[in-house]
């Protein structure tokens, strides 16, 4: 894979903000809000750093992804928002996903050949069961230059990290809906390699060590995988 001429970060749920307007629709809700549903905690603090270590641009939202998904195209309303009005859902969808995503969208079209990086975590437990993954790189297989830079990025990592589980497509699949999936729709493999970064929800919620050493793990893993110029 040819290095990217650019690299572009995003952070669809960096935060569990409730905005004035609509916080009666959340009182009593603030254990939901600091759960995995309501945020993914430690991705704003990695799209920083990344964009500190490296210059890259990054477009992070902040509003808890309870109020409207800014991930997906469809199933964009949770159980609280779903039964809004739907000019109240417009105002949403105007307001905050539209932005978000058309900024994105915007930083791609500038040209060249672009590495969208959009950086989540998960829970490590979900439904009782223990998630046997600490980083996923997600990617659509059917786009080459997206799988040779996962495997890349795959076989960087361990090298550095050889106890963590970094899995391909684990523990979400890469072509399911999403913005790097959206963004495959209007822009060709030779321009646009859109690749979901999963980190497990133990690092940043566990010892400060620990989180800083993945971070640190993550940027120069990514910069050989990525051939990127120094």
């Amino acid at each position: 894979m040819r290095p990217p001429d650019r690299v572009v970060l995003s952070c669809e749920h960096g935060g569990n903000r409730v905005p004035r307007e609509y916080a009666p629709l959340f009182r009593g809700k603030n254990r939901l809000l600091r759960s995995h549903r309501g945020w993914d905690p430690g991705t704003l603090e990695l799209g920083r750093y990344l964009r500190r270590r490296f210059g890259w641009p990054l477009f992070a939202a902040t509003t808890t992804r309870l109020l409207v998904e800014l991930n997906r195209s469809g199933r964009i309303f949770s159980g609280i928002t779903r039964d809004l009005p739907e000019e109240e859902k417009e105002r949403l969808l105007e307001r905050h996903w539209w932005p978000h995503r058309d900024r994105v969208e915007a930083e791609v079209r500038r040209g060249g050949r672009v590495l969208h990086l959009a950086l989540h975590s998960f829970t490590p437990v979900f439904r009782g069961r223990v998630r046997d993954v600490d980083v996923g790189i997600l990617h659509d297989p059917a786009r080459p230059r997206e799988a040779l830079f996962a495997r890349a990025w795959q076989r960087a990592l361990l090298a550095r990290r050889e106890d963590l589980r970094v899995r391909l497509n684990r523990p979400y699949r890469g072509w399911t809906d999403g913005l790097t999936t959206h963004l495959r729709t209007r822009f060709p493999d030779r321009r646009y390699a859109g690749i979901e970064l999963e980190v497990s929800q133990r690092f940043p919620l566990g010892p400060a060590a620990s989180w800083r050493s993945l971070r640190s793990a993550l940027a120069s893993s990514l910069e050989e995988a990525a051939q990127l110029p120094d």
